[in-house]
């Protein structure tokens, strides 16, 4: 079994309706983004799944988030754009980017600060 990882960032405001405290106001995160896929196997070069394909398609997917209001961006008009959201989101988005048999995204990490992440794994 292997696991491969990649980390992209991107800059984004949020602040979360009905939230009681500092974080119901506007604010800013540089976002931390760490992806993480198994396989089963390597391919006939002998990679997993290519460091370069994987960074473009986590890239092509946290676009729409830079430099946001992430309140503004489906799907958070609608729910709050908490990190755990957030993590969610990025997770569903990219499991259906995963293009070869085998492959299986295991997890997404959010960090919304150097001491603060959420990891989201699928039941």
């Amino acid at each position: 079994m292997y696991r491969v990882n990649i980390e992209r960032h991107f800059d984004a405001a949020h602040y979360l309706r009905g939230y009681q405290g500092k974080c119901e106001g506007l604010h800013g995160h540089r976002y931390r983004v760490v992806a993480c896929l198994q396989a089963q196997k390597t391919d006939e070069v002998g990679m997993a799944y290519d460091f370069t394909n994987f960074k473009k398609q986590l890239e092509n997917l946290l676009e729409r988030f830079d430099h946001t209001c992430l309140n503004d961006v489906p799907p958070f008009k609608k729910q709050n754009p908490s990190a755990e959201n957030i993590a969610r989101t990025i997770f569903e988005d990219l499991k259906g980017k995963l293009d070869r048999p085998g492959l299986r995204l295991e997890s997404v990490t959010v960090w919304e600060s150097p001491d603060s992440w959420v990891e989201y794994r699928p039941d």
